[in-house]
């Protein structure tokens, strides 16, 4: 588990830099098929994360996971803005956080045209910020959070919805059910709405769109207020609301695949971290994600408690 005395002497000095050390992880974990490691026993490990719900459970998986093999953990999860949390992990505040290959290769590596292939774009982040940034990105996860529209189960069996061709197809051919909820960035950006018109090869003048708030569209969605709603693909409230959510099957969207990244010289003075991380990453997918990212946010359960539950479903760690 953490130490309480190192926590306190180094809170005064990341509180200057905007971050926070805090303690929230008030339970005691075991081995698992993750065995205690020698190499980390003792080890100083700082988990950063992002300011919302999947990051949360992210850093907590890795932080449980690594105090079951004997790392000396710290939490820096929540910083605000995926920035910040690069910036921390740049400066040494934090040792590895949580990051989507999308973000990597737009928002830090500047490149404006995104990799369709989920694969290929994991690859060329992966190798680009090495090369340019000394930052190592761990081994592909299939969980992937990036746009997508979604329908309820009955428009979808309704009007025999799958893709995103499908929704185009109907729309064409009955224009009065092209009725939108999206937020309003998504409603003009190259890479939101126009974009998926342009790619798609429909007149967005010819739909109905109504704006709504991130999280609002969902239950608008839910609620028949609109057919088709914009959402992030592994938001847990698709399966609390029991949404369908439509293949992006022209791979329009940008790929945001996550993994753990890390700094090289941290990663090469400790290669356990990633042997510990590797079968938990091979683990992970799309439903997992919705699944415990709605046990926080629909159910209400404290993300670390909800990362440890897995963790211990999983057979990686024992609960004490």
């Amino acid at each position: 588990m953490k130490r309480l005395a190192a926590l306190a002497a180094t809170a005064g000095l990341l509180a200057g830099c905007g971050l926070e050390t805090t303690y929230t992880l008030p339970f005691e974990v075991g081995p698992g098929s993750i065995k205690p490691v020698p190499e980390l026993s003792g080890v100083d490990v700082a988990v950063g994360s992002k300011d919302f719900t999947e990051s949360h459970v992210f850093g907590y998986i890795a932080e449980v996971a690594l105090t079951a093999a004997g790392a000396d953990v710290r939490d820096m999860t929540n910083i605000q803005g995926s920035n910040s949390a690069r910036q921390a992990l740049l400066t040494g505040d934090i040792d590895l956080s949580w990051d989507y290959t999308g973000t990597g290769w737009i928002s830090y590596l500047a490149n404006t045209t995104p990799i369709p292939d989920e694969r290929g774009q994991y690859e060329a982040v992966r190798d680009a910020d090495l090369a340019k940034n000394g930052i190592v990105w761990l081994p592909y996860s299939a969980v992937n959070n990036t746009y997508a529209f979604a329908v309820t189960q009955e428009f979808a069996k309704a009007n025999d919805l799958k893709t995103t061709s499908d929704m185009v197809e109907l729309i064409k051919k009955d224009p009065a059910k092209g009725i939108f909820c999206l937020e309003t960035e998504f409603v003009s950006r190259q890479d939101g709405f126009p974009g998926v018109a342009k790619a798609y090869d429909f007149d967005p003048r010819t739909v109905q769109v109504k704006v709504f708030g991130t999280g609002t569209i969902y239950t608008a969605t839910a609620g028949g207020n609109c057919n088709f709603g914009e959402v992030f693909t592994t938001d847990g409230r698709i399966l609390a609301l029991n949404l369908v959510v439509l293949e992006d099957d022209k791979k329009f969207f940008p790929q945001y695949n996550a993994t753990i990244t890390l700094r090289k010289d941290f990663n090469e003075a400790h290669p356990q971290v990633a042997q510990v991380m590797a079968p938990i990453l091979a683990k992970l997918d799309n439903d997992t994600m919705r699944k415990l990212n709605a046990e926080v946010d629909v159910d209400g359960r404290d993300p670390a408690v909800v990362a440890r539950d897995w963790l211990v479903r999983e057979g990686f760690v024992t609960q004490r």
